[in-house]
């Protein structure tokens, strides 16, 4: 989808936008690439552990915008982690996944699901109601996990129960993500 220079610029405006954060500043950015709107998430890692992780599924922001944002949130915002200290910054790792448009997988059975899903290329995102859960495609090759076992952990996600991909009036949504990191 990007570049590899398109990428180096994705990254450095990711980290611009959280090292700018501590001295009250805005990033700024007039690439025109970035003008397009996309779906993006951003990935924090301190070491190999998980330091945040927060995005927009959605192509709702301009690509610039949603890495500013994105990028803020996963370091000061994700409700299951601290906030990013500046003295962590020489420490951790950038990952940015830009993801396409999510597409409703159809199916008259549930059971189609488990061949419908690519391990390794697609991400899922469960809906039921209000609730809904997403796990980037890297999730499940990470964790190991075949198709079936991505369906569950992308219903628990959402607060929904193990099985819940198997009703009805469960919505399984499948992206593809350009996936890379410093």
């Amino acid at each position: 989808m990007l570049s590899e220079e398109q990428k180096k610029r994705v990254l450095e405006l990711a980290r611009e936008a959280i090292e700018s954060y501590f001295q009250h500043k805005e990033p700024k950015f007039d690439d025109k690439f970035l003008s397009k709107k996309h779906g993006v998430f951003v990935t924090i890692k301190l070491g190999d552990q998980l330091r945040g992780c927060i995005g927009f599924p959605e192509p709702t922001y301009t690509l610039g915008e949603a890495i500013i944002q994105a990028s803020r949130a996963a370091a000061f915002n994700d409700p299951r982690f601290p906030e990013l200290n500046e003295s962590e910054l020489k420490d951790i790792k950038i990952e940015v996944s830009v993801l396409t448009e999510p597409d409703e997988i159809k199916v008259k059975k549930p059971e189609e699901y488990i061949e419908k899903i690519n391990i390794g290329t697609d991400g899922l995102i469960a809906k039921k109601g209000f609730q809904a859960g997403l796990l980037l495609p890297q999730v499940a090759t990470e964790w190991g996990w075949d198709s079936k076992e991505f369906l569950q952990q992308t219903c628990v996600k959402a607060g929904l129960t193990i099985d819940a991909w198997k009703d009805a009036d469960t919505k399984i949504f499948k992206f593809q993500a350009d996936v890379f990191s410093e």
